[in-house]
Formats: C-alpha cells, sequence, structure tokens
C-alpha cells in the first residue's frame, strides 16, 4: 500500500518538505516559506499499477520524485525575493506506479522599487556577494527543473527510456559541480556576515528590501535577529536536502542487481552525494568559524583581513603555537594565507609560496617564504602534528586552486605539497628585489628556473634563476631617464650579476658584445658604435674590470686611425701601432694615452722616420729620416702654425737606393706583441670549457651565442626576448660532437669531420674560428690593410691554426675521458707543427685568406708590376721565337703539338707548346692551401717532362740549366697575376718538414722565374722583325 499526501497538507511525523515545484503561470501563488507551503487545489497524484510489476518488486515513482526534491529558498534582495519547499513522498516497495501529473513551482517574482546601488565600499561588496548567490540559486534551480524533466519522462515511457537517462544519474558532476557554486556563494555570505550587514544597512536602499525579507521569515522563529534568521533559512533545507538525497540513492542502489547495468550510476550518484554531504558540513563549519573570528579582533585588524575568500582552518587561540625568530601574538591559518598578527599589525603569507619543512624535534617545523625564514613551536607532539597538517594541506589546496573535495587533504590529487612551483610574488625588503615582483618558476621560497622580475623603475629581467639569484642566461631593460631610450642587456649571469658572455645594446647606440665578469666587461669583447654617432669608433681586444686593457684595436671614426697595442685604464698605454687612412704607420710607446719617447713612422712610398712625435705623428725633436732612393736626413724637426714642417741638420745623399728585400722587411709589431699572447681573451674562454669537461650548460656562456641578425637584436629589445639560435638545433648535442670526434681519428676521416666542424657557426670549434676572424679582420681589413702590418698578420693566422688544433685536442681527451679511454699522450712540437700544417692550417686558411693576401699584394706590388710589364712584352712572341729567346734547346720543343693550317708557319703559332703543362700551372690560383699549390706546381713540372720525353722518344729527367727556361716559357704563357704575393705567401705558410725537399726545390725554380721575368731585358725587349 502507496501512502499519498496533498501538497496542502500536513507530512506525518518523519517527513519534512522540500523544494517547491513549478507549474503553469496562471497557478504561481505568493512566496512560499518553510512554515506555510501552498499548492493548486487542482493538483493531485494518480496512483497507476505497472501491469509487468506484478510477482516482483520494481522501485515506485515515490524514489524518483524525492531524487528531484529542490529546497532552495534564495533571498534575492534586489529582483528575485525567495522559493519555497516541495513535499516528498515516502518510498514504499509494493509496487510499481507511473506519476500522471505533478504540481511545480516557480520562483515569484518580487521585484521592489530601484533604488541606487549602496556608495560604501562593503555595501557594495555585500550586495555582489548577494547577487551572486541569487545567480548560483537560479543555476541550482534550473538544474533540479532539469531533473525532474528527466523522472518525468522516465515515469511516462518506462520500456523506452532508460535509468540511465536521469540527470542525477548520468551527470551526477555537473549536478555536484552547481551545488559546489552554490554552497561557495551562501558561504561566502556567511564567512563576512553579508546577511547581518544586508539587515542592518539603514540606506534607502536596504529598507527598500526590508519587506521581503520580511514575508520571506514570517514563518521563522522571532528568535535571534533577522540575519541570523535568514542564515538558518537558507542553510537548513540545503543540508536536509543533501541527506535525504543520499538516503535515497542509497536505498535505491540497493535495489538494483549487481549486474544491472545502471548500477555503476547509481553507486556513483550516491558516492557524489555522500561526499556533498561531507564537503558541505566542512565548509559551514569553516564559514561559521571565520565569522566567529572577526567578533574577536579590532575593527583595523578585520578591515584588513576579512575578505569572502577567506576561510579560517587554524587558530593558534586553540591550539597555541609560538613563531621564532618572528615575534607574533596570534597565529591564524586561512584557506589561502597564513596570517601572523602583532598588535596592530598583519604579517600575511601567501600559501602558494609557503614551503614546510620538518623541525629537529617533535614539537616545531619550519616554513620558508620569499623573504622570511621561521618555525612554529607547538607546546607538544600533537599541536604540532596538526598545525603542520593543516598547514600542508592548505598549501597543496592553494596550490590546485581548487577546495579539496570532499574535505581537507582527501583529495585525489598528492598531499605534499609540490618542492617546484610557480608564483608571483612583490619584494618588500630592502635590497635589490626591493619593490620589484617576481612571476616564474620557485624552488623552496627562491626564485629558481625561468622567471621575469620587474621594479617600479621600469627595469625588467627575463631569463633564468638560481636559489634566489640570476642565474642563466637573461635579458635585463635598464630605462634612461633622461630619454625615452633604454638599455638591453643579453647575457649570461652567475649568482646575480653578469658573467660569462653577452651582447648589451645601450641607449647611445653601442653596441657591446664580449664577456662580463661580476657585472663589468671583462676578457674579449667587441665595443662598437653606429656610423651615425657624433664620435663613430669600434674597439676589439681586451677587458679588465669594465676598462679597455691589455691588448686591443680601436678604430677612430674622425682621425681616420687605427691603433694596435696595449691598453691600461681604459687608455692607450705600453707598445702600439697606429695606422692611417694615408698609409702612414707608427710603431713606438704610449702612456696614459700619450706617445712618449723614439718611435718609427713608415710612410705609404716607404719613407721611414726615426725620432719622436706629437699626437698628430708630425716630428718633433730629434729624429732622422731616410727618403726611399738612400737619401737620409738627420737633425731637429719642429713644425708651427702656418709653417709648416722644418728642420735642421745633415742630409746626406751619398748612400745607396736601398734593396728592395730589406724595404719590405720593414715590418711593425714584430717582436713587440708576442703572438702566443695576443688573443689570449679568445682562447682562454674555450680552456676554461673543456677544462670543465664541455658542459651542455656552459657553452654559450663560454663560448657566446649565435643571434642571427641586428635585426633580430633590435626586435629582442621590444619584445624582451632574443632571437639566438641554441647549439642544439643545429650543431647537435655536446655528447654527440665528442662522440663523433672519436669515431674519424684517421687523418682522412679527421679532416672531413674538422671542415665540418670549422664550417659549423654552432660547434664550438665553429664558434672559436668565427671570434678570430672577426679579430683579424678588425685588425688587418679596411685601414688595417698596410703593408707593414704583413709579418704581424701571417704569424697570427699560424698561431690561430695551431689554438685550433689544441682546440680539438682538448674536446678529443674529453671525448676520452667520457668514454673511460686513456687519454692521448701530448705530442712535441715537431709532430704538433706537423699535423697543424697538414690538417688544420688548410681549413682555416680560407677563412682569414682574403685579408691576408690582401697585404701580401701591397707588401710585393712594386715586384709583381715589373713582372707583369715582363709578361705583357713576352706574351707577344710566338711559341717558337720565345722558346729561341728563352736560350731553350731546340731538341726540347714540342714542334709535334704544333698543328699548321694552309699558308701558316711555324713561326706564327702562338699558345701551343707545353700547353697541358701551362694550364695545370694555371690551376695554382683556384686554391688557397699552400701544400695544394705545391702539388699544382709539382704536376706542372711533371707535365713538362713528360712533353719533352714525348719528344724525345724516351724518358728525360731535366737538369736545371733545361728546366729554368722550360718553366719560364710554361710561367709566361700562364700569366698568372700576383705571382710575387702568391710564391711568398707559399712559402710562408709551407710545411717545415718540406723545408729542402722537392716542393722547396720546385718553388725556388718558380721564384727564379718569377725574378727574371722582372729582369729589364725581359720587359723591354722588342720582337724581332719577321
Amino acid at each position: 500500500m502507496l501512502r499519498l499526501w496533498r501538497a496542502g497538507r500536513g507530512l506525518p511525523q518523519g517527513h519534512s518538505g522540500v523544494a517547491a515545484g513549478h507549474g503553469h503561470p496562471a497557478h504561481r501563488g505568493p512566496p512560499l516559506c518553510p512554515r506555510r507551503l501552498q499548492t493548486p487545489e487542482h493538483s493531485r497524484l494518480r496512483l497507476q499499477e505497472s501491469p509487468s510489476a506484478r510477482g516482483r518488486w520494481t522501485p515506485s515513482p515515490a524514489y524518483f520524485q524525492a531524487l528531484s526534491l529542490a529546497p532552495w529558498p534564495c533571498a534575492a534582495l534586489r529582483r528575485q525575493p525567495c522559493c519555497g519547499w516541495r513535499r516528498s513522498s515516502q518510498p514504499h516497495s509494493h509496487a510499481s506506479t507511473a506519476l500522471s501529473s505533478s504540481p511545480f513551482w516557480r520562483p515569484c517574482a518580487c521585484a521592489p522599487a530601484p533604488a541606487p546601488e549602496p556608495s560604501d565600499p562593503w555595501g557594495r561588496e555585500c550586495l555582489q556577494l548577494l547577487q551572486q548567490l541569487h545567480r548560483s540559486s537560479q543555476q541550482l534551480w534550473e538544474v533540479t527543473e532539469e531533473s525532474l524533466h528527466s523522472l518525468q519522462e522516465r515515469l511516462r515511457h518506462p520500456d523506452s527510456i532508460s535509468l540511465e537517462s536521469l540527470l542525477l544519474l548520468h551527470s551526477a558532476d555537473r549536478v555536484l559541480q552547481v551545488h559546489l557554486e552554490y554552497i561557495e556563494s551562501y558561504t561566502s555570505c556567511v564567512a563576512v556576515q553579508a546577511f547581518q550587514k544586508a539587515v542592518k544597512r539603514r540606506s534607502e536602499y536596504w529598507q527598500g528590501q526590508r519587506k521581503a525579507l520580511r514575508q520571506f521569515l514570517s514563518g521563522m522563529s522571532s528568535e535571534g535577529s533577522v540575519g541570523t534568521a535568514l542564515v538558518q533559512a537558507l542553510r537548513q533545507p540545503l543540508t536536509h536536502h543533501v541527506q535525504q538525497c543520499v538516503l535515497l540513492l542509497l536505498s535505491l542502489r540497493d535495489t538494483v542487481g549487481e549486474s544491472h547495468p545502471t548500477r555503476e550510476l547509481l553507486v556513483h550518484a550516491a558516492t557524489v552525494f555522500g561526499n556533498l554531504q561531507s564537503f558541505m558540513r566542512q565548509e559551514l563549519d569553516q564559514a561559521m568559524a571565520t565569522q566567529a573570528l572577526w567578533h574577536t579582533l579590532s575593527s583595523r585588524l578585520r578591515d584588513v583581513l576579512c575578505t569572502p575568500a577567506h576561510r579560517l582552518l587554524q587558530d593558534s587561540q586553540d591550539i597555541p603555537v609560538t613563531v621564532t625568530p618572528l615575534r607574533a601574538e596570534r597565529v591564524l591559518l586561512f584557506d589561502d594565507a597564513l596570517v601572523l598578527l602583532q598588535g596592530h599589525s598583519v604579517h600575511t603569507f601567501d600559501l602558494k609560496l609557503v614551503w614546510v619543512e620538518p623541525g629537529q624535534d617533535g614539537c616545531m617545523f619550519h616554513l620558508l617564504t620569499p623573504e622570511e625564514e621561521f618555525s612554529l613551536c607547538s607546546k607538544d607532539p600533537q599541536g604540532r602534528v596538526a598545525w603542520q597538517w593543516k598547514v600542508t594541506q592548505a598549501v597543496c589546496q592553494t596550490l590546485r586552486g581548487k577546495k579539496d573535495f570532499p574535505v581537507l587533504g582527501a583529495g585525489l590529487e598528492p598531499s605534499e605539497p609540490p618542492t617546484c612551483r610557480c608564483g608571483a610574488y612583490t619584494f618588500r625588503a630592502e635590497g635589490r628585489f626591493s619593490q620589484a615582483t617576481y612571476e616564474g618558476e620557485w624552488y623552496g621560497g627562491r626564485p629558481h628556473g625561468k622567471g621575469t622580475l620587474k621594479w617600479p623603475d621600469g627595469r625588467n629581467h627575463v631569463g633564468d634563476f638560481c636559489q634566489g639569484l640570476e642565474h642563466g642566461f637573461g635579458i635585463r631593460l635598464v630605462p634612461q631617464a633622461s630619454e625615452d631610450k633604454f638599455d638591453c642587456y643579453k647575457c649570461h649571469w652567475q649568482e646575480g650579476s653578469m658573467c660569462g658572455y653577452g651582447i648589451c645594446e645601450y641607449s647611445t647606440s653601442e653596441v657591446y658584445k664580449g664577456y662580463f665578469q661580476e657585472g663589468l666587461r671583462h676578457g674579449f669583447g667587441v665595443l662598437e658604435s653606429t656610423p651615425q654617432t657624433p664620435q663613430p669608433c669600434r674597439y676589439t681586444g681586451h677587458w679588465e674590470r669594465g676598462q679597455r686593457s691589455g691588448y686591443g684595436v680601436q678604430d677612430d671614426g674622425d682621425r681616420g686611425e687605427r691603433y694596435i697595442g696595449m691598453w691600461q685604464a681604459d687608455q692607450r698605454h705600453g707598445p702600439g701601432v697606429v695606422v692611417t687612412q694615408a698609409g702612414v704607420c707608427y710603431q713606438g710607446t704610449f702612456q696614459a694615452d700619450k706617445m712618449v719617447g723614439p718611435g718609427i713612422l713608415l710612410s705609404e712610398d716607404d719613407s721611414l722616420y726615426e725620432g719622436t712625435f706629437a699626437r698628430d705623428l708630425t716630428f718633433v725633436g730629434k729624429g732622422k729620416v731616410t727618403f726611399p732612393n738612400g737619401f737620409t736626413l738627420e737633425g731637429s724637426f719642429g713644425s708651427g702654425a702656418g709653417r709648416g714642417l722644418h728642420t735642421q741638420g745633415v742630409l746626406d745623399t751619398a748612400a745607396l737606393p736601398p734593396d728592395p728585400g730589406s724595404t719590405r722587411k720593414r715590418q711593425l709589431g714584430l717582436g713587440v706583441f708576442p703572438v702566443e699572447s695576443r688573443w689570449q681573451g679568445v682562447y682562454g674562454p674555450f680552456q676554461d670549457f673543456v677544462q670543465a669537461g664541455c658542459p651542455g650548460d656552459l657553452q654559450e656562456a663560454l663560448l657566446g651565442f649565435h643571434v642571427q641578425s641586428s635585426r633580430e637584436l633590435r626586435k629582442s629589445q621590444e619584445y624582451l626576448c632574443c632571437e639566438r639560435t641554441h647549439p642544439e638545433d643545429h650543431g647537435g648535442r655536446m655528447e654527440d660532437i665528442l662522440e663523433e670526434l672519436l669515431q674519424h681519428r684517421a687523418p682522412e676521416a679527421l679532416q672531413q669531420c674538422l671542415r665540418k666542424a670549422l664550417s659549423n657557426s654552432l660547434h664550438p670549434l665553429g664558434k672559436l674560428l668565427r671570434t678570430l676572424m672577426l679579430t683579424f679582420q678588425a685588425t688587418y681589413s679596411g685601414i688595417g690593410a698596410n703593408k707593414h702590418l704583413q709579418g704581424l698578420a701571417q704569424e697570427e693566422v699560424k698561431q690561430h691554426a695551431q689554438e685550433l688544433w689544441a682546440a680539438y685536442r682538448g674536446l678529443l681527451q674529453v671525448a676520452l675521458q667520457c668514454k673511460g679511454q686513456v687519454p692521448e699522450e701530448d705530442q712535441d712540437a715537431e709532430t704538433r707543427d706537423l699535423q697543424v700544417h697538414r690538417l688544420m692550417l688548410p681549413l682555416v686558411l680560407p677563412s682569414f685568406y682574403s685579408e691576408l693576401f690582401t697585404l701580401y699584394l701591397l707588401l710585393h706590388e712594386r715586384e709583381d708590376s715589373l713582372y707583369s710589364q715582363g709578361i705583357a712584352n713576352l706574351s707577344l712572341f710566338p711559341d717558337t721565337k720565345l722558346l729561341e729567346f728563352l736560350d731553350v734547346q731546340k731538341h726540347l720543343w714540342p714542334l709535334k703539338d704544333l698543328t699548321l693550317t694552309t699558308n701558316q708557319r711555324y713561326s706564327l703559332v702562338r699558345d701551343k707548346c707545353f700547353l697541358s703543362a701551362t694550364e695545370c700551372l694555371q690551376k695554382m690560383i683556384t686554391t688557397v692551401d699552400p701544400r695544394e699549390k705545391l702539388e699544382v706546381l709539382e704536376r706542372t713540372y711533371g707535365e713538362i717532362e713528360a712533353t719533352v720525353s714525348r719528344m724525345l722518344g724516351q724518358e728525360h729527367k731535366l737538369p736545371m740549366d733545361d728546366l729554368l727556361p722550360l718553366l719560364i716559357y710554361v710561367v709566361s704563357r700562364a700569366q698568372i697575376q700576383h705571382l710575387g704575393a702568391e710564391i711568398h705567401l707559399i712559402r710562408d705558410m709551407m710545411a717545415p718538414i718540406h723545408t729542402g725537399g722537392l716542393y722547396d726545390f720546385l718553388l725556388t725554380a718558380l721564384e727564379s722565374c718569377y725574378e727574371h721575368i722582372q729582369k729589364e731585358d725581359m720587359r723591354l725587349h722588342r720582337l724581332p722583325s719577321r
């Protein structure tokens, strides 16, 4: 037998009302309250027994009706006054019935007359909280309505619609979320006493809402304030409803078998509502505890701490704790912050940035924050456990960004907070970070990992941090107060200061690329200004604590000079060379940026002055001038305004013209700047990298990073980024680089491996080579292209090849150590020189060849000019006439190679004799490798001998007397330009092992041909008459 009650009558004992429904608009009644429920009289419930239920029990419709009960009374004080309750039916277990009709009530609108919003902040906050409560209650009502609709459909069509279609079963998580939002809105109002404040307001706005409130609470007990009654009116029905849903879902679960398809859904729904019951109980308790807290605080503290988001989790007045070394009268743990109270001062710690560490004894534990480290001490271990557990779980909950469900510490996520986190914090203590806001990764209370640091004055830092300090690559912008510009530092940092390689762009349009130490330029670096600046300059060299110091090269755009030499304290100091745009070279000693003592000056026409100078390189004091023709002038020199240079001394005209060879030997800088220490600032970081074991994280800091173009540098200022290519993108991981070196140790394979490495700008060897190229170009290109610097340049190229070979050997030793193999023994000097000239120099020389060969051209310009005249004259000779002129024996003439046409004589044929040798020699200019040039010369000699042997019909070895004329013939026909520069470059770069050998002999023969062609009889001999 199923008992039903009409909605307008009393309920039997043990049954309570739940939410009001809604029906046809015409049947809407006045607002309902818990003590005064009304239902349309025409509403009735009809029971119908299901034929299929005979003989077995099925759930009655009352089960499903009860699942949709909606107890949502909402006091929306602006446009939505309140709601009522619907009565529930007791589920019975004797028959299955169908619900034919059921009355529903929508919330009745009771819109008061419009009134202005509260002007005070507390009034506006209360209004916002109540409006949010209204919105969440509306959502809860809509979900309840949707749930009831699914129940009705199930009751109407039990055979076609399964239990899975019920909203509470297939969307239990969605229904849960709506409940959670409502509970959050309600408890926020409770925590800040929004209901009590609302009814106490004396403003015209709040006065206009009291009528609706009294109507809503007319059935409640008159005990207590209106606000307290409102809290109870909105709490009790919700609590009761969730409790009933749990009981009903559990009962319904027990009615279906273990294999029933809906059992899993029923179990899940029952679990969800059971957890919701626990969660709601915890939230209500926390909200009430928080509300009670405000009564124990002064108004000043209450104004600071009272926010809707705060929920009190623990109070030191309940479980006493003391704070050391900080002082605190009271400790409050909220769900998002830890608060220390001392008098009227409040110290708040965001739980996202609080780390909990165990203490040394059982009554203490430590807390780490961005600026403070302190301990909480309890009277007994139980108190410590309670506080430590609460703090730990609160931190976890805060980091997850949502409340633990169903209760604190019972979520699915780990109960221990992660050591590494992300968060934002503004530093307040004095120091470098004072008032700066850091946002990024943290570890143990310190910035650690990727992050951004911003100061109020506009400074920004983006990059890597370690233990609270800038460490690793980072970009910093420093605004300039005087202008709307800023300095941009893209550098590697170490323990809070720039250290390692960096690129800095200054507001003065200067750019520095080089190394830093303790925030100052230190080591090798290049400082360059744009050509548009008032005083354009470029310095390439060494620095010490922010000042130019050591060997360096500086261009002075205004004076058209280049200084090559030593520096100290940002001034030229020590030996130095000055090269001017006019080709004048000076070598002497500088002190405090001024020339002191004697020096030498070489002019473009090879005039030489030895004596003292003025700053503008004019002769002052005693000196001696040696002119190109050999004349000398020795005496005292001076200059004055409008008087030009004047001298008093002795002119010697008896001396003979100097030998051109001795003139070429006037090379500046040799012996003055030791080549092995000249660019130590470039070699040093690579050596440090190798000694450290080639760690990948130090590769950029020690070897530099690659930036595509200056446009990318300008872009990096604007977007606080640096478009640099990571070495692993194209150069490969360091482990792979070392492994490749181990696999290519045979000479041929090694040379290919080195060629690949040197051509890759991201490979360690490639980076080193490009930096050396930069220094070479800064010294010897442009103004530095002076013939008196050729000796300085060629020994520098050799030194670079040796250093690159040493760098390879260092990498190889690291690779062997990584594999656990025995490192190779150090090479002796002879073996090292052989390997350098055989393997490294041919690969390195092309990178310096343009500037180096230009110096050779300038140094041998006069000889090459005479040589060119001789070649031009000899080119007018036909082959036989030229062979005759060169005294080549006629039996060696390759007449068989001359093909005559009609009316053509031997004496008219040109460029046919020794053609294969001529074409072979012309290949000398197709390579820059000295060894390959010598091999071309050797093949040319072989072609000459092969041609002679063919003419004689037998193998023939040419003696020197026969070889030289034939070689002169081949050279004259090959017409190689600048042969003198080629010969001298080959000899200077030739491996020592070839000295005295075949290559040396052939090069000496070629040099003899070159000198012979320069002779006057070669240049001025007229073509004989035909």
